[in-house]
């Protein structure tokens, strides 16, 4: 890691609280290294972070830590604190498209509950990649419309081994086989994927460990190992 972005990133993907991070003005640092680490291949991040101020921001924070000035230091710490914050926010907003601010917008709202209570407590759970696949293709199907085209490539992503049967001759039914042990987790990111894209008037069956038999696919009948239909 060696810029503040490195720092704010890894706190995303690992549910970190950014406010739970302290930045203060590095005594001791590299002039080519935005962060001043003891160890520079660093993977897990400590609650307080030395910044040099001078590697991107000297026109910022030229005057803020003069030699000479030790007057209300404390003061000038936290609003250093505060501005590494604000311009490390501004980092990772860099490059961002106009699309890439929907999902942003859309995984908010589900976070505050706009898809409901449950929705809102299994999305939480969920890491963040996991979370911008969901929200990317919610976002498909608002755009196209097409729910089920887009609910199986979300389940493909989140659970690499599923595989979506649709059974539209007869009734609306979807038969689900997840390639792995049901566990309460697990389910709970099934129920979340089918509330956002699971349109009403169809059936779903799952099937967790054992596929249900297929005549002349020979991976589906084996003994012992069949899922009834």
């Amino acid at each position: 890691m060696n810029y503040i972005w490195d720092i704010m990133l890894q706190a995303q993907a690992n549910n970190i609280d950014q406010g739970s991070i302290k930045y203060i003005p590095a005594t001791t640092y590299s002039p080519y290294m935005e962060l001043s680490l003891e160890n520079l291949n660093v993977t897990e991040i400590e609650q307080t972070v030395e910044v040099n101020p001078y590697y991107r921001f000297y026109s910022i924070f030229k005057e803020l830590f003069l030699p000479d000035n030790e007057e209300v230091y404390e003061l000038r710490e936290n609003l250093f604190d505060i501005m590494v914050h604000f311009l490390g926010e501004m980092d990772l907003y860099q490059g961002m498209n106009k699309r890439e601010f929907y999902i942003r917008f859309l995984s908010r709202d589900i976070k505050n509950g706009a898809y409901g209570e449950q929705v809102a407590n299994s999305f939480h759970s969920l890491d963040r990649e996991e979370r911008d696949v969901i929200c990317e293709k919610l976002l498909m199907v608002y755009e196209t419309g097409e729910t089920i085209h887009f609910m199986k490539q979300t389940m493909n992503r989140i659970f690499k081994r599923s595989i979506i049967y649709a059974n539209c001759e007869e009734k609306n039914e979807l038969l689900i086989y997840m390639g792995q042990e049901e566990t309460t987790f697990a389910r709970s990111k099934v129920d979340l994927i089918m509330n956002l894209f699971l349109p009403l008037h169809f059936s779903i069956e799952f099937y967790w460990k054992h596929h249900f038999g297929i005549m002349e696919e020979e991976t589906t009948m084996r003994i012992e190992a069949i899922a009834l239909y």
